[in-house]
């Protein structure tokens, strides 16, 4: 139950209401002034704001939480990291350079680090916005799997949604995933 001030006493409708606002009044002034994005990665949702206002929402794809094994050393678990980030870099038509897991997913021989065959064009989209350590915001060519838990750890968005993130969303732009 609240009380007012003086223990015991309940408070009147008109402190309740004073009260209401000066917290909505703080927590107005903790969300950034300029563009950020937030990603549900529960119901694979994303929203797009900027200036405070609503521009843009949609579905998205995350992490499925997978695991996979190479050997008693050396495993992957395919999880969208949550917390806050800042957008990193933004990069038009990525290369996406494959990492191990893709080798040993695909049941091939691991190449080199630079080898030719851990270099391909097109996978990712046209943009992709880099959240560091190897997580990116990036299109897809599976457009039919947006909206579920399947990626390997990378937010996967629309090819429509995307370039509007892309054009919105700075360097240095905040990206909230929980």
């Amino acid at each position: 139950m609240l009380t007012s001030s003086v223990k015991g006493e309940v408070p009147d409708n008109e402190s309740l209401v004073k009260s209401e606002l000066l917290l909505m009044d703080k927590l107005e002034r903790c969300r950034p002034a300029g563009a950020y994005l937030v990603i549900n990665t529960t119901l694979n949702q994303f929203q797009l704001y900027n200036k405070r206002e609503l521009v843009r929402e949609g579905v998205c794809s995350t992490g499925s939480y997978t695991k996979l094994v190479k050997s008693d050393e050396e495993s992957w678990l395919f999880k969208t990291p949550k917390g806050v980030f800042r957008i990193q870099s933004k990069i038009t038509n990525p290369l996406w350079r494959k990492p191990d897991w893709y080798f040993v997913e695909s049941g091939l021989p691991v190449p080199p680090a630079g080898h030719p065959s851990r270099f391909e064009y097109g996978v990712l989209g046209d943009y992709a916005l880099s959240l560091g350590s190897g997580y990116l915001i990036h299109g897809t060519l599976y457009q039919r799997f947006l909206g579920l838990s399947v990626t390997h750890g990378c937010v996967r968005i629309g090819d429509e949604d995307l370039e509007s993130i892309f054009k919105t969303m700075p360097v240095g732009a905040r990206v909230y995933i929980f």
